[in-house]
């Protein structure tokens, strides 16, 4: 019977919904889910869940509960991994510092200078979680969803270069579903390629029925309704010609264009407009909002009398465990090193391409070049990524400096100077929370 280890269990939402799509395969009915959390309370509730899950779905598999990492990870077929490695406490500054400084910042979980420092604190734990996958089970395929995606996978590929390591985000597979609405076609009858880095991949082609979709969706767009879901995103897709990956909100916060004056902000971030249009603070909000009533929406799932929807979802985790224990082949977009896949990005740094996983593992597909204006704002970001993700592994509080220096909005907004003084008060609250860092002076 598979083993299939969830170390940061306590994430409800993706422990209870990627448990449901497991049990769906055939092969994975009687596996054992080995749930991990540092919080027993978060982790009681992720079993019960998982728990009625097995129950009504009348699945053979089994649900373990453990606070010790090592008992969750020995013998496991797969690992995924979904921590949060600190308290909204301590990440909040990540956001807060910034905007003292005019850096208006939405999400803050991918890059950016919320994104590097919630990178510099998590990193350390991602790979002390990945040491003990090398002792405890170096068969093991290893499914991240912890952000910031692409620096924590590329420091756990860095690290652990033999083990194998993907990091699965649904913003592809969720956005090529939204265009299809969009235009008014069946999921079914779409194809894609979309490659890039996480939350800036890019939809190379865009088909319905084998042609090329996007003059449809151009025709789409003269919809004000259509257009104002995504304004962010339209946008960049009307001036650079593809389309981009995850939401406005988020893209609004990876380029030099949208959120450098609150002129901008008011245009192109307005309140109301997609689940995430680009206001600043979101998901600091929506934690803090659910502070007081996180428990009750929990308990209120667990003791609703309506049977559970079992049928699988979207996220890939579940088909790529399946695939990759011996079921069938499947195709999807997986963060991995370019080896080679994107000839204009960095060699080895982290990119988000097709990949078809088997029981030989992981087969990530050349892409070649992207676009020259697509692979310019990747370049940039990559850089800031590489920078922080050495940064962590050296100790080096220059190179924080210097990888936010770069970062495009912070750097369409501020000075040298001023982005020194930014990352020297964020080095100086985040230190206790730096272990990899001797000193955080720059």
């Amino acid at each position: 019977m598979p083993k299939i280890a969830f170390i940061g269990a306590g994430s409800f939402e993706f422990t209870r919904s990627l448990v449901r799509d497991i049990f769906t395969y055939p092969g994975l009915r009687e596996a054992t889910i080995a749930l991990m959390d540092v919080n027993e309370e978060r982790l009681g509730y992720s079993k019960q869940a998982c728990e009625r899950i097995v129950r009504e779905g009348k699945y053979p598999g089994r649900v373990e509960a453990t606070l010790d990492r090592a008992t969750a990870l020995k013998g496991a077929d797969a690992v995924v991994t979904t921590i949060l490695a600190h308290d909204v406490s301590v990440w909040r500054h990540d956001i807060e510092i910034p905007k003292k400084f005019g850096v208006d910042i939405n999400v803050g979980d991918t890059r950016g200078p919320a994104g590097v420092f919630r990178a510099l604190r998590t990193i350390p734990v991602m790979l002390d979680i990945i040491k003990d996958v090398e002792r405890y089970c170096p068969e093991a395929i290893v499914l991240n969803y912890t952000n910031p995606m692409a620096m924590l996978c590329r420091a756990m590929q860095r690290a652990y270069p033999h083990l194998t390591i993907v990091g699965l985000c649904h913003s592809v597979q969720g956005t090529a579903e939204m265009l299809a609405w969009w235009i008014n076609k069946p999921m079914s009858e779409i194809t894609y390629l979309c490659a890039g880095i996480n939350h800036q991949a890019w939809y190379l082609e865009f088909k319905w029925k084998r042609k090329d979709a996007y003059p449809l969706l151009r025709e789409a767009l003269r919809s004000r309704k259509i257009y104002q879901q995504e304004i962010v995103r339209n946008e960049m897709f009307l001036h650079l010609g593809y389309y981009v990956t995850e939401s406005s909100g988020h893209n609004s916060e990876y380029n030099a264009w949208f959120r450098k004056r609150p002129d901008l902000i008011k245009k192109y971030c307005l309140p109301g407009t997609g689940w995430n249009p680009g206001e600043h603070a979101f998901i600091l909000k929506e934690y803090l909002r659910r502070k007081h009533t996180w428990r009750k929406t929990i308990e209120d799932w667990l003791t609703d009398p309506k049977p559970l929807k079992l049928e699988r979802g979207n996220e890939y985790a579940a088909g790529i465990i399946n695939a990759y224990l011996g079921g069938e082949p499947v195709r999807f977009n997986g963060n991995v090193p370019n080896k080679g896949l994107i000839t204009n990005l960095p060699s080895d740094a982290c990119v988000e391409v097709p990949v078809f996983a088997d029981r030989r593992g992981l087969n990530p597909v050349h892409v070649g070049a992207l676009p020259p204006q697509l692979a310019a704002l990747n370049q940039q970001n990559v850089a800031v990524e590489e920078m922080a993700v050495e940064a962590s592994f050296s100790g080096d509080p220059r190179l924080v400096f210097y990888a936010i220096c770069f970062d495009p909005l912070t750097s369409a907004v501020l000075s040298l100077a001023e982005i020194k003084k930014m990352v020297g008060k964020m080095l100086k609250v985040n230190a206790p929370h730096l272990p990899q860092f001797k000193r955080v002076d720059i």
